[in-house]
């Protein structure tokens, strides 16, 4: 395990290889992303460059990136006129599993969150991401509702 600094920092355009590669680096993913193509990548990157409520990030160690997260804000109006911040594709690479990488990522999030007025922190995980389920419990989140999806695929 490297002793080299953690740095949590907005994602830019260029890390778009190192992030499609993490999105890929598991079971499900390797059967959805293509990092041989990044060009739908480089759109939704975008979008989201755009949006003052998405935040792309990347962790970087002795500068090569090993973790990612988007932090996605919601403004609504149920809970009293809440802005909920939803964590999405959080990854690790394989070489940071177990140091204690996702916890900061997941930390940094929430604190981001409160930092941006978010009232409450959400987030989903497949339902075959047993470890995952018990590592967001682990880290004081509930399972309260069960998620259901619909693909608009092209």
């Amino acid at each position: 395990m490297t002793t080299d600094p953690l740095l949590l920092r907005p994602a830019e355009r260029a890390d778009l290889p190192a992030i499609v590669a993490l999105l890929a680096d598991d079971t499900l993913g390797a059967t959805r992303e293509s990092p041989d193509d990044l060009t739908p990548y480089e759109a939704a990157f975008t979008a989201l460059a755009a949006d003052p409520n998405q935040h792309l990030t990347v962790a970087t160690r002795a500068g090569q990136i090993v973790g990612t997260l988007q932090l996605t804000l919601i403004p609504g109006l149920s809970r009293q006129g809440s802005t909920r911040a939803l964590i999405e594709a959080v990854r690790v690479a394989a070489t940071e599993r177990g140091t204690g990488l996702g916890t900061q990522l997941i930390e940094w999030a929430i604190t981001r969150s409160r930092e941006l007025g978010a009232d409450l922190v959400q987030l989903t995980s497949d339902n075959t991401r047993t470890d995952a389920h018990r590592f967001y419990e682990h880290l004081g989140f509930t399972g309260s509702h069960i998620g259901f999806k619909l693909s608009l695929s092209r």
